[in-house]
């Protein structure tokens, strides 16, 4: 399988490539990182830029413009007894696509909306649909949207008295997805790499599958090509000087940009220490670059490591646990101008960390909880506190 999508209205041979352009990256390597019985699928995935002339910095991102799964397609075209050769027109140029290619490769169809739902409305007499958009109804069709995609729309308010264009005119343009860039092209010429969680669960009856991480999972074999651009990152980056100290809290996927980070130390020899805090759920088949990251210790390239393995004890042990054990060095590391860097979950892990270093600096600072909040409000105007997370 070729993966080559081309945006039909955008396609040009002498632009500089960007995410209106996304070069065609030939992917190197594939790897799934975790052990033989981990609960977590983790892709490394080493792409060529290689004639591409794009260059990025340690904290960037790359944009992938991903492509959907040909099953769920497949199901859409099924479930509404589509041609799946038919035409239909996609963007404001005017461009025409197959109706396959278009849910494949054009149009968003894991997720719905408000405004979809409310103009589906039209293209159905079903009662529970012209119920559901009500404004009163909000706070249900927000909760509808949660978790279901066009399948599910499909399926529950049909009969529709709709076309095939009728039913893509309400979709929204794939958007790319962005990933912290795991590599120094110092260290890598030529190269990106990435480190990519595949997403799987279940909700209302069916199995769902991340688009892009999947398909980076199960679709995309070495020596395919991926369309892809470089996503500047201006608030997540080494500091210039090279003698300032860093730690990194990166659980997970997490350490995606801490690799780049640590790379690029590493050719340039800096002269500054460097602490990594990394966490996942079982030492033995979830530590993600294990020996990477052990052979720059033996090296001297990272200092320190403190990991946190939640399922491998009783009480679970996170990665804010490892710095309050160890707050008396975190805050002279900080003290001492250390830069402070989170990468990965914002809604739960990204907030603790943020706990544990207020109460870091009020303990051992011994500081009022406000001026332990002012000292990390500083830190981060001085650019030494910088979060990468979503």
């Amino acid at each position: 399988m070729q993966l080559i999508l081309d945006n039909p209205s955008t396609k040009s041979d002498n632009l500089p490539f960007s995410r209106n352009n996304p070069f065609q990256a030939k992917v190197l390597k594939n790897i799934n990182l975790n052990g033989a019985g981990s609960s977590k699928e983790t892709r490394h995935i080493e792409l060529s830029l290689k004639g591409s002339n794009l260059s990025y910095n340690p904290g960037d991102a790359l944009g992938i413009v991903p492509s959907n799964d040909p099953e769920l397609v497949n199901f859409i075209l099924e479930e509404m007894e589509w041609d799946e050769e038919a035409v239909v027109t996609v963007g404001k140029q005017g461009e025409t696509l197959s109706l396959r290619k278009a849910l494949t490769s054009y149009f968003e169809i894991t997720m719905l909306s408000r405004k979809i739902l409310q103009q589906a409305a039209v293209l159905t007499e079903n009662s529970e649909l012209q119920n559901l958009v009500l404004a009163e109804n909000a706070a249900q069709l927000k909760e509808y949207c949660h978790g279901r995609d066009l399948l599910d729309m499909l399926r529950d308010f049909g009969p529709w008295k709709a076309s095939a264009q009728d039913i893509v005119s309400l979709l929204r343009k794939m958007t790319p997805r962005l990933y912290s860039i795991a590599s120094s092209i110092a260290a890598n010429p030529d190269e990106v790499h990435l480190t990519i969680g595949a997403v799987r669960y279940s909700a209302n009856g069916r199995d769902r599958k991340g688009v892009c991480s999947v398909l980076c999972a199960e679709r995309v074999q070495e020596g395919e090509m991926l369309p892809v651009f470089i996503q500047t990152n201006k608030h997540f980056h080494l500091p210039e000087s090279q003698d300032k100290d860093i730690i990194m809290v990166g659980p997970g996927t997490g350490i995606a940009p801490f690799r780049s980070f640590i790379q690029e130390r590493a050719v340039n020899k800096a002269a500054g220490r460097s602490w990594l805090f990394f966490g996942d759920q079982h030492a033995a088949v979830d530590f993600l670059y294990q020996n990477e990251m052990e052979n720059y210790q033996q090296n001297g390239v990272l200092t320190r490591v403190g990991t946190a393995f939640s399922r491998d004890t009783d009480q679970k042990v996170y990665v804010q646990h490892k710095m309050l054990e160890h707050s008396k060095e975190l805050f002279e590391w900080i003290e001492n101008g250390a830069y402070f860097y989170v990468c990965g979950d914002k809604e739960r892990m990204a907030k603790d960390v943020n706990e544990a270093l207020i109460n870091v600096i009020e303990k051992e600072g011994a500081m009022s909880r406000e001026d332990a909040e002012n000292y990390l409000k500083d830190m981060q105007k001085q650019g030494r506190y910088q979060r990468d997370v979503y």
